[in-house]
């Protein structure tokens, strides 16, 4: 069977912008949302702060399961898997009666998770080498674009259509995205018994590089970290700053959407540079400017200077997410690229649980800009571990 990967990758796109999307969109209006429940005015900040983390805990506690699954089954059933769960998780959530539900349908929506590991598996697996950096590119501004956008878009559907609709036309969205899938996307994939396939023990026996995909796992935390760790305190940094005026929530929402854009506007040029000179170059590219976006964001005096900053940043996440989906589907057997990459999704996962945890214990104890300040320790960390490897294993060489 001739399997059309261009058509592929264009509806694995749509389906990891509306997925991504669905994780984030409720950021805005959640508090607002759990208060409208009933919870105790002095337990919304909790019960906020866990129904953000826990889609991304649960998603990362189950990522290797189906990616194990997927292995034998195939990506394309998982992102059908996928995409139904979250279609009744995320539609359910404007009917729950009170916010232990809500708790609970958000831990459901992160472990029926799994579309944007499985719909990079399968591009990873099906797009020519040659252009694998250009086509996982393409596919990760799918994500990037609905988690950075997201924000924005829940917080002007709630005004438009009140808070429960919202969930109900991500839903419907969910819905048409499993459509599109079923109907569209094909993989000509033969299902493995389980006795016949390989153990993630023998998957990683066939990786030369196993250092450096170590490497790429913690770069995909670091990557999430620095993204979320501003999330608790940018509006009030903002307003800080002094300069954002009666706008101020319109203000947080562009500064923490544009990134997106300047993402989506570069990951595929990047991966087709990346494609040409090198993947891990490109990387380290990526690393090296967000280390020099983060430290001037804790000195900087007006929004608009932060504004320009993230921005800038937008590009270094253009050029991380590509290149690490890239340089992990050239080092990984085939036969287990989609446990592989659930276990990238795993930490990235994580790296979102934990960015907005570190965010808001280091502005508590040190203020606002020393958040900037932490991640860009991070970030520097990051580069000599990511040169370290790069140098040790020739990873030029090998690519």
């Amino acid at each position: 069977m001739k399997i059309d990967w261009r058509r592929n990758l264009l509806i694995s796109w749509v389906g990891c912008f509306f997925t991504g999307a669905s994780f984030s969109l409720v950021m805005p209006f959640i508090p607002l949302y759990i208060e409208q429940l009933g919870t105790p005015k002095n337990q919304v900040e909790l019960f906020s702060g866990l129904a953000i983390s826990v889609t991304a805990f649960a998603s990362a506690v189950v990522a290797p399961i189906w990616g194990n699954l997927a292995d034998r089954k195939g990506r394309r059933l998982m992102m059908i898997r996928a995409a139904v769960g979250m279609t009744f998780t995320m539609g359910s959530l404007a009917f729950v009666p009170n916010v232990y539900w809500l708790l609970i349908m958000r831990f459901m929506t992160g472990i029926l998770s799994g579309y944007i590991p499985n719909a990079t598996a399968l591009i990873a697996f099906q797009a020519p080498k040659e252009k694998s950096g250009w086509a996982l590119g393409t596919l990760a501004t799918g994500a990037i674009a609905g988690n950075l956008i997201g924000p924005s878009m829940g917080g002007a559907l709630a005004e438009w259509f009140g808070m429960e609709n919202v969930f109900i036309i991500t839903g419907t969205v969910l819905l048409i995205t499993t459509l599109l899938t079923i109907f569209f996307v094909k993989e000509d994939f033969q299902p493995v018994d389980k006795t016949d396939m390989l153990t993630t023990k023998e998957i990683l026996g066939k990786i030369s590089n196993l250092q450096v995909l170590i490497g790429l796992f913690v770069t995909s935390l670091i990557l999430q970290v620095g993204v979320t760790s501003i999330s608790p305190i940018l509006t009030l940094y903002i307003r800080q700053l002094h300069g954002a005026g009666g706008n101020l929530l319109f203000v947080s929402g562009l500064i923490v959407s544009i990134s997106g854009v300047s993402a989506i506007l570069s990951s595929p040029t990047l991966g087709k540079i990346g494609d040409r000179i090198g993947n891990h170059k490109v990387l380290l590219f990526g690393l090296v400017l967000s280390l020099l976006c983060f430290i001037p964001m804790g000195f900087v005096q007006t929004p608009f200077q932060l504004g320009v900053l993230r921005f800038l940043l937008g590009f270094s996440t253009g050029a991380l997410m590509p290149s690490i989906n890239t340089i992990i589907s050239k080092i990984t057997p085939t036969e287990g690229v989609s446990r592989i990459y659930s276990y990238n999704q795993m930490f990235s996962n994580f790296g979102q649980v934990l960015g907005p945890m570190l965010g808001s214990m280091v502005a508590h104890g040190l203020g606002y800009r020393a958040v900037f300040w932490v991640t860009s320790g991070f970030v520097l960390l990051n580069i000599g571990l990511s040169l370290f490897n790069f140098r040790k294993n020739k990873i030029g060489e090998a690519l």
